[in-house]
């Protein structure tokens, strides 16, 4: 089955809970997210956030590199760090605590609080759960070779979504091993365990180990 917005990500942990909470799955809030972070940034206390040029709020506890460019609409929450080179190219929320490190790219996307993608990532048409990370070089591609729209699918289960770039959905607490590549349109339920160097297509069910082809649940500890 393939996993709604309300069974992947605990809404308590992010700024775009608002435009989240709409959606019966997430990709549904990314046409609206560059118009929704115009509209957070506006309230935000000038006190606690400063703005930078046009659309571009930052918080005054987070650590920006003098490196990385922010390119707006976006939003650098709390205590969240944007490292050298990172690349903001437009519509990002960088959640309370979260982490967009050296030479990583990010567009049109969410990291929820204390989501990490540290090290040489892309992170497009995309939204990162709950202290979600992304091992070095793990991407999110979200364009198909074809350019045709995407279809979301888990097994025989599918969903024409009408449109042509989505990342990936995923959930809380996931751990994407080093070098992996999530195609476009997939969805990692909560707790999930990626190895380095898969290729992930369609769905991974939550509380799984994803080791390329072969998936499993995850053993009691």
């Amino acid at each position: 089955m393939i996993p709604k917005t309300k069974d992947l990500f605990d809404l308590t942990k992010t700024a775009a809970a608002p435009l989240l909470e709409k959606t019966e799955y997430p990709w549904e809030a990314l046409a609206g997210l560059k118009d929704f972070i115009r509209a957070l940034g506006a309230t935000l206390p000038e006190e606690e956030y400063e703005k930078r040029g046009e659309d571009i709020w930052v918080s005054r506890s987070a650590s920006v590199a003098p490196t990385a460019y922010l390119g707006g609409p976006c939003i650098v929450m709390e205590g969240a760090e944007v490292r050298h080179c990172a690349f903001i190219r437009s519509a990002a929320i960088v959640g309370r605590g979260a982490v967009l490190g050296n030479s990583c790219e990010m567009k049109n996307a969410v990291l929820f609080d204390g989501a990490q993608v540290p090290h040489f990532n892309y992170v497009g048409d995309s939204f990162l759960g709950w202290k979600a990370h992304l091992g070095a070089g793990a991407i999110t591609s979200n364009i198909k070779s074809d350019r045709k729209n995407i279809v979301v699918r888990d097994g025989e289960e599918r969903i024409e979504t009408g449109l042509r770039k989505i990342g990936s959905m995923v959930g809380d607490l996931v751990e994407v091993g080093c070098n992996s590549v999530l195609c476009p349109g997939s969805v990692i339920g909560r707790n999930t365990t990626v190895y380095p160097l898969c290729r992930v297509r369609g769905v991974v069910p939550a509380d799984s180990v994803c080791k390329g082809e072969k998936t499993e649940k995850k053993r009691p500890d």
